[in-house]
């Protein structure tokens, strides 16, 4: 059988035109201890902010995922749809180490004046918030009306709502986690093992590593999906079939597909901020008003961490539900933002 074939031409790593930038030119120092000499932040908007400025919807994206929500949550974001430009400022920032257009190991050092690559720093889900929170300064907005993020995206929009709580309105977080599991550890440092195994990931190269970040997202995969999916697409229609089977195409085919559009030492930076992440702190915030949650579940972020999230009931409030979707077990968190506990603010945000 032979090798996936790569586009070593690559992705444009960057972004679409549509794409904005916002040049923060003053150091940036990192929860890590490191400093950036500055800041860049690719992101969209839609819509307008209006005279209120009380119509703010801001989206944080997943691990791979760019800042054109348009473009891949159509259906959810855009004109007629339920988080319509019409009615919304929708807002939208590539985050802090991914190969979208923010700074990360693909952009420009200025102070050796090369490609970071390998000698771009650890970020953390805490360096990402502050990097959102500079834009939105800069784009003027005092409160988000809606915030919502799903996986390392629901990450985000927690740590956000813990150190800032008084700019949101309501949070809605999709399968994801106050502490990510070490299931969840284990199936990320897997796929950072796929890609170590391939000797050229540290190479200083765009195609760097793409063999091994090509096994990482097959593994990736397998978390996204479960054994009734396969079974119900993947089936092989004889059984005469030795080699070459449908689900062993449909993971190369997924595992090129990610090497096309993204980088492989983004890859491991931002898997390594989301296995970090832990906001047990919850207990330090008691709950001022509600707002709606909904959450799907997955092998990384199960029920049973929902279940875990809910026990924190001082910050998720009293009522949960689950109800059946069409694919799966879906769950209803009544949450609440968050007013800090001034005796316990210094020790819960560190």
């Amino acid at each position: 059988m032979q090798n996936p074939p790569y586009s070593f031409n690559q992705i444009n790593l960057a972004t679409s035109v549509k794409t904005k930038f916002f040049h923060y030119r003053k150091p940036f120092e990192l929860e890590g201890g490191a400093i950036l000499p500055e800041l860049q932040i690719a992101y969209h908007t839609y819509g307008t902010l209006n005279e209120a400025k009380d119509n703010v919807v801001w989206v944080c994206h997943a691990l791979t995922a760019n800042a054109d929500v348009a473009d891949w949550w159509n259906g959810l974001v855009g004109e007629g749809f339920l988080i319509d430009p019409k009615e919304h400022f929708i807002v939208c920032a590539n985050m802090l180490g991914s190969c979208y257009g923010s700074s990360s190991p693909t952009t420009h050092n200025l102070i050796t004046n090369e490609t970071y690559y390998i000698d771009f720093p650890q970020v953390s889900v805490k360096d990402m918030v502050k990097a959102h929170d500079l834009l939105r300064q800069e784009l003027g907005i005092e409160e988000i009306s809606v915030c919502i993020g799903g996986s390392m995206g629901g990450q985000q929009v927690l740590e956000w709502a813990i150190l800032q709580p008084e700019i949101f309105k309501k949070l809605v977080l999709l399968a994801t986690n106050a502490k990510h599991s070490p299931w969840g550890i284990a199936f990320n440092e897997s796929q950072r093992l796929a890609i170590y195994a391939d000797s050229t990931w540290n190479e200083l190269r765009q195609d760097a590593g793409q063999a091994g970040l090509c096994a990482a997202r097959s593994i990736a995969l397998l978390s996204y999906r479960n054994y009734g999916t396969y079974v119900n697409r993947q089936s092989e229609e004889t059984n005469e079939k030795t080699d070459d089977f449908k689900a062993s195409s449909y993971q190369r085919y997924q595992g090129v597909k990610l090497v096309r559009r993204f980088n492989v030492l983004s890859y491991l930076i931002l898997s390594k901020a989301m296995d970090s992440g832990d906001w047990h702190y919850f207990r330090y915030f008691v709950p001022t008003f509600g707002t709606a949650v909904f959450g799907k579940a997955h092998s990384q972020c199960p029920i049973r961490r929902d279940r875990f999230s809910l026990r924190t009931r001082r910050f998720f409030g009293r009522n949960s539900e689950n109800y059946r979707g069409f694919e799966g077990v879906f769950r209803v968190i009544v949450l609440f933002p968050l007013k800090i506990n001034s005796k316990n603010k210094e020790k819960s945000c560190n």
